[in-house]
């Protein structure tokens, strides 16, 4: 029976830490995976030779039984493959039919002690030993949004192998976000749940809004006369034009906030805030009579 490296397997060292480890079985499972290969058997083959690697090395306490394993193969070689074993792995003698390799089977998937590994439960009983469900992988993918289509909701066509999915984006969502599509990732094995689909959210810069949460901010012109005698200007929002009254002596660069004209709360209701900076806006040309108000105004 040819003894498994599984850290040469997921192309790991054996000083890995266990995150390392998972990340890089999960690159290769995404590569390997039936889904991805379909009628390939030599895919097929090396999918489940890096899920039984990662069914090993993935848990602690049965990574360091097979550490101990290493260190004493020569050893139980030399006793023979049928023998009683050695110190540390009494009680795994014969093959388990676990659907993994026999050198699985017959030091984790064997007759006597019923071990469990964490999620790895092989009962005692010969060869009654249970085949563990595996969850399928979870996919990652990007979509793209506008602004615009942040703010209002949106809907993506999305193309997983032979299926197409429809991908449902409330209003609100924001950049960097991830959504869960349920069941639509890697297919599970030996009965396991399929895994999901994770979709990142990347919002395109907006040439008009900037955001701040969920608070939306623009620029408004407003003309000097406006901005010394008050009166309104109109401004186009999200949701429509709408006319925003300018109190008398308003500042150039002071803020104006309009409630609920930002973005939507994410699936909740209310939305943030519009925030209006305020740039006065000089005539090109002032009348003589303009100028000798304006001289007037300086010397008073």
């Amino acid at each position: 029976m040819e003894y498994k490296d599984y850290y040469k397997v997921l192309g790991v060292d054996r000083s890995a830490k266990q995150d390392e480890i998972k990340k890089a079985y999960r690159k290769l499972a995404v590569k390997y995976h039936p889904d991805k290969n379909p009628g390939d058997k030599a895919a097929e083959e090396k999918f489940k030779e890096i899920s039984e690697a990662y069914q090993v090395l993935g848990n602690e306490e049965s990574r360091k039984k097979y550490d101990e394993l290493g260190a004493n193969w020569k050893q139980y070689e030399n006793m023979g493959h049928g023998g009683q074993g050695f110190q540390g792995f009494e009680g795994f003698q014969g093959f388990g039919g676990s659907g993994f390799s026999d050198f699985f089977d017959a030091f984790f998937g064997g007759q006597g002690g019923g071990f469990d590994f964490g999620n790895i439960n092989f009962g005692g009983g010969g060869r009654r030993s249970r085949t563990r469900a595996m969850r399928g992988q979870d996919l990652n993918a990007s979509i793209s949004l506008t602004l615009r289509e942040a703010y209002f909701g949106s809907q993506r066509m999305i193309n997983i192998g032979n299926e197409t999915i429809k991908i449902s984006i409330k209003p609100g969502v924001k950049d960097g976000q991830t959504l869960r599509v349920k069941g639509k990732g890697g297919q599970g094995m030996n009965g396991g749940e399929n895994g999901d689909l994770l979709m990142k959210i990347n919002i395109i810069q907006d040439p008009v809004y900037q955001r701040d949460g969920d608070d939306l901010m623009r620029t408004v012109n407003i003309d000097v006369y406006t901005a010394i005698l008050g009166g309104k200007v109109e401004i186009d929002t999200m949701k429509g034009n709408v006319n925003v009254p300018i109190k008398p002596q308003t500042q150039n660069n002071s803020m104006l906030r309009l409630k609920g004209l930002g973005m939507p709360h994410y699936g909740k209701e209310g939305a943030g805030s519009l925030l209006l900076k305020v740039q006065l806006v000089l005539p090109n040309h002032f009348s003589d009579k303009e100028l000798d108000l304006i001289k007037q105004a300086k010397e008073a």
